[in-house]
């Protein structure tokens, strides 16, 4: 057989795979896959209710006297508990699970040519676990005192104090148990999720063939495993600071609410905020990192262009796993910290910009004068590069202990903290779940809804997100329950922001509305969607190669090559997309001459 000949009987064998338009694929869910799509369950239920919350601290902010059915005029406490919960629910129960735990249980053994994970019974602990917590968490809304009003950071002393504020008795005690659990289930996950990358890759799988997903996904779980053992130490010394009498974050003389409260020994809340924020910033990586290498993989896939420089994205992957580690004190400008030190975390966090301007950088020159498909997933993926680049300009000004001084206790820190980990990673979530839902349902999810929810997701986003940065600018606190009842100078200039306050609300409960269309199109896609053929993107990864045979990957993914190729060049790829494009899978052998 000539090599035209074998091309084509190759071609034509893939042809047929991925053009069987109108037999629907009824994917046999494996375990791990069930076990994904319930932590995507658990959370999109943490994000509804996340999402009613920050809907109720906007109202409230613009208007503090309004009377809201079942609820009633909320108390500036009720503020503050609805932000404990928000931000709880939001950074571990969503940014954590849905991009790690949920995408990675669906596709990771396929990605690695393999059919399951490398601890099964470890993976389903870990889910129940997580479930475990939350139910443990929202326990806190029906117990004496209702939600803690400490925020998601629970700084100390008044966390250690029962008599600190409502919710901080029963409540603060669910909550520490809740995250308690949440990093066990977590690290449990995530060891999974390192041994199965370590030893359930299909034969030719080499690490340097591995999708930038699968990297993404290891060196989060690395981050997982440091960043919230940390965690759980510091959880179990402030439940002994509240129970057992030690002193590790409580000085020896506190004045809370008019009364002295006395511990021997003496202990200092800033050793709470060394060890919250070593775990606090590498979250931000654990939420983030995974949408970058999706998006990356997206880039390439729909731009049909390899991966320039792609050593090169695993390398920053990496590097901005260990520097996040290393950051956590720019979060302590304002504490008191030595000046040497100050220095030390500005540096290092300057130092991240590097592989992240790198991995921007590569997605341009993935993107230049490329002809991309503008299929929903690319949009989501687009659009993940423009928020991360709008967030991440934002971070080198805070970085800078000077200007931090003055923003810190801004609204500039939440809008920049909502664009470059809530907006980045929800587009990377909205992204992954576009790209792989005809992979798990055998259907396409609608065109039509897809680009409207993701056109009206981004304008209202940007006009949410966007103008916290101006009212920060202008010195808006971001600890005010209300923004009037303020005299003088300090209260005219709150007041000040009002109009675009009610501008941000406006357009937070549009945002949110406009999420009922991904829910539309999910439920009506998954019921009556078109019949997704068995490579729906024309995907180069070995999720996509047909699994009822033992696979071997006999290529690093996204082997496009140009329309224009010289057909004695285009004859090495196995396939072409509907412009003529050669593309190889990584699963596919290559076309050779007798």
């Amino acid at each position: 057989m000539n090599r035209e000949t074998q091309s084509a009987a190759t071609a034509s064998t893939l042809s047929d795979a991925r053009h069987l338009v109108g037999t629907v694929v009824r994917p046999r869910w494996r375990e791990h896959q069930r076990i994904g799509l319930g932590y995507l369950g658990i959370a999109l239920f943490a994000l509804g209710i996340g999402a009613f919350l920050s809907l109720l601290m906007r109202v409230h902010r613009v208007l503090p006297a309004l009377s809201l059915p079942f609820l009633g005029v909320s108390r500036p406490e009720d503020y503050l508990a609805w932000v404990t919960m928000h931000g709880t629910l939001m950074v571990f129960f969503v940014l954590t699970v849905a991009p790690l735990s949920g995408f990675a249980n669906l596709v990771l053994p396929e990605q690695l040519g393999s059919r399951t994970m490398a601890l099964p019974l470890v993976n389903k602990v870990a889910l129940w676990l997580t479930a475990l917590a939350l139910l443990v968490l929202l326990a806190a809304f029906f117990v004496p005192g209702g939600i803690p009003i400490g925020g998601w950071s629970a700084y100390p002393p008044l966390s250690v104090l029962p008599d600190a504020g409502p919710g901080q008795a029963t409540g603060m005690d669910l909550w520490l148990l809740s995250l308690a659990i949440f990093c066990i289930a977590s690290t449990l996950g995530a060891v999974n999720l390192v041994v199965t990358v370590i030893r359930c890759r299909c034969a030719g799988m080499t690490y340097e063939r591995m999708p930038l997903t699968v990297w993404s996904w290891l060196v989060t779980s690395l981050l997982t495993v440091l960043a919230f053992s940390v965690l759980l130490a510091a959880l179990v010394m402030l439940f002994c600071d509240r129970h057992l009498g030690t002193a590790f974050f409580v000085p020896s003389l506190t004045w809370v609410s008019g009364a002295v409260q006395q511990r021997v020994g003496g202990g200092s809340p800033l050793l709470w905020l060394h060890l919250f924020w070593f775990f606090g910033h590498p979250e931000v990586y654990i939420a983030i990192l995974p949408g970058m290498g999706l998006v990356t993989m997206l880039l390439g896939t729909f731009a049909r262009r390899r991966i320039i420089g792609y050593r090169l994205m695993i390398g920053t992957t990496w590097l901005i796993g260990v520097l996040g580690l290393l950051v956590w004190g720019h979060h302590m400008f304002v504490a008191g910290l030595n000046p040497f030190a100050g220095t030390a975390f500005e540096v290092s966090t300057m130092a991240i910009a590097l592989p992240s301007t790198a991995k921007v950088l590569n997605w341009l020159v993935i993107l230049w004068r490329s002809r991309p498909k503008m299929q929903t997933p690319m949009l989501w993926a687009l659009g993940f590069v423009s928020i991360f680049v709008t967030g991440g300009l934002t971070g080198p000004i805070l970085a800078q202990p000077a200007l931090d001084s003055y923003l810190h206790n801004t609204f500039f820190v939440v809008g920049h903290f909502h664009l470059i980990m809530a907006m980045a990673a929800l587009f990377g979530i909205f992204a992954g779940v576009a790209y792989w839902f005809p992979l798990m349902t055998g259907r396409m999810l609608s065109e039509r809804l897809g680009r409207w929810h993701f056109w009206w997701t981004v304008f209202f986003a940007y006009n949410t997100f966007f103008p916290m940065l101006l009212t920060g600018l202008s010195g808006e606190p971001r600890h005010y329950a209300q923004l009037d009842g303020l005299a003088g100078v300090a209260g005219a200039l709150v007041r000040s922001t009002l109009p675009l306050e009610r501008h941000i609300t406006a357009s937070a409960i549009l945002l949110a509305t406009g999420q009922l269309l991904w829910v539309a199109n999910v439920i009506r896609s998954w019921r009556r969607g078109q019949p997704a053929t068995p490579n729906s993107w024309l995907s180069t990864t070995m999720e996509w190669a047909p699994q009822d045979t033992d696979l071997i990957c006999h290529r690093a993914p996204c082997e496009y090559g140009l329309p224009s190729q010289p057909a004695d060049h285009r004859a090495v790829f196995a396939d072409t997309d509907e412009s003529g494009a050669p593309f190889l899978p990584q699963w596919a052998t290559e076309p050779t001459a007798e």
